[in-house]
């Protein structure tokens, strides 16, 4: 009777154990990350001859992470002045898809040796640059105007750009080419940190725009807000959470791009940048 008793109790213990536990790959499939905060698979794209301030607000374009988030950047309005907070959407990937995505990797060529391939034809371009996490290995491609390979171009790596553009385009239709089921629907993503850039208010660049000032409404001022940013005089950048979130955020989402924002007697113009899973500072 006494054994009889014990069996009860150790069988709970094991589909506890079964149901806690999640398996890093199908059978057969890539080991990858599992987190909720651990990348899987980035595409990011940034540089070329932009305005600095355009450079804050950009989002990667692609953000896959171990519990099957997906987060990227949603259609914005097409309004100017634009919001001053981005449309960041998320939506659930499969394992299932999860493995169609890391297979599609594995052909692009991003499992191999890191790699940058530049093309000396274009200049001023923007650089896209893939971060894939698998088989317990972080993998970093990059290639310099990617998708302008119209022609020859001495010293290109015509191939290899090949394939990673056209992993580029199958990146923005998942739902073309993935199992059927495996893309979930789309819901706004809620960051748990926001970053903040703050500089002095130089004026709006329409004399005939005029935008009302709003009121900073957290404690710490923004003359002492963050850190200094290297190479741009007179920017400040921090990070805010928890309740100075909550504050912050209702008026920054009545806000827009060119709102004035006042703090200890001054004016200053903000940047927001909602941070993913596993971003943390500035």
């Amino acid at each position: 009777m006494r054994n009889r008793a014990l069996a009860v109790p150790l069988v709970v213990v094991a589909l506890m154990a079964g149901a806690c536990a999640r398996p890093t790959k199908a059978s057969g499939g890539v080991d990858h990350p599992t987190g909720a905060n651990d990348l899987i698979l980035r595409m990011d794209t940034g540089g070329g001859l932009v305005p600095p301030g355009y450079l804050l607000r950009l989002l990667p374009q692609f953000s896959l992470f171990g519990d099957g988030r997906l987060i990227t950047e949603g259609p914005q309005m097409e309004i100017y002045p634009g919001p001053a907070l981005p449309n960041v959407l998320q939506q659930t990937i499969t394992e299932d898809g999860i493995q169609a995505i890391l297979d599609a990797a594995r052909e692009a060529g991003l499992m191999g040796p890191d790699a940058r391939y530049d093309f000396g034809c274009v200049t001023d371009a923007p650089t896209t640059t893939f971060t894939l996490v698998a088989d317990g290995e972080r993998h970093v491609v990059s290639a310099y105007a990617l998708g302008m390979d119209a022609g020859a171009c001495p010293g290109s790596d015509t191939a290899a750009r090949a394939k990673l553009a056209a992993f580029q385009t199958k990146l923005g239709d998942l739902t073309s080419w993935l199992p059927q089921g495996s893309v979930g629907g789309q819901t706004s993503f809620e960051s748990s940190e926001m970053r903040v850039y703050a500089q002095p208010y130089a004026g709006s660049p329409d004399p005939g725009l005029v935008e009302p000032p709003m009121d900073w409404p957290l404690t710490k001022p923004l003359s002492s807000f963050g850190q200094p940013v290297v190479g741009l005089e007179g920017m400040r950048c921090g990070v805010v959470a928890g309740q100075d979130l909550a504050s912050l955020l209702p008026d920054a989402r009545t806000a827009n791009e060119l709102t004035p924002w006042r703090s200890g007697g001054q004016t200053y113009s903000l940047i927001f940048r909602p941070l993913l899973p596993d971003e943390h500072a500035c």
